[in-house]
């Protein structure tokens, strides 16, 4: 099985955020990283391009195989700021309904930039998915 390609690295977080040359996605990630840090602790690059805040297993259903991760992030690229949250648990769909303009992927919610969104909903999401992370964790 190969191994897994996205790892932790000792990179600076802000070195990286500064080298984003869209200003208003520089400033927006700056807002996001303190919003997911207050939320979930330090955090540290995932790869050359995710911030991602906490640590997890995650254990893939379809093999079994178990690796490091982190229950939430974000990675400020071209199209749009990506943030990486599991959307589950019983307040997610209420909140979306709420945030404002965005789109979704499987595990990523896509914002061209926060004046889009309703940051405290966005924050209430952070909460959700990190309570919704806890709730599922393997015993």
């Amino acid at each position: 099985m190969a191994e897994m390609k996205t790892k932790k690295t000792e990179q600076s977080v802000e070195a990286f955020l500064n080298t984003v040359s869209d200003e208003q996605k520089r400033k927006d990630s700056f807002v996001i990283l303190d919003m997911m840090q207050k939320a979930a602790g330090e955090a540290k690059m995932w790869g050359e391009s995710i911030v991602g805040c906490g640590n997890m297993r995650l254990k893939y259903e379809s093999t079994g195989k178990e690796v490091d991760w982190f229950p939430i992030g974000f990675s400020p690229r071209k199209q749009a700021l990506t943030l990486y949250l599991r959307l589950g648990g019983d307040h997610s769909p209420e909140l979306l309904t709420k945030l404002g303009k965005f789109t979704t992927g499987k595990g990523c919610l896509y914002i061209k930039k926060l004046a889009d969104v309703d940051v405290e909903v966005l924050k209430q999401l952070i909460d959700s998915t990190l309570k919704y992370t806890e709730s599922t964790k393997a015993d």
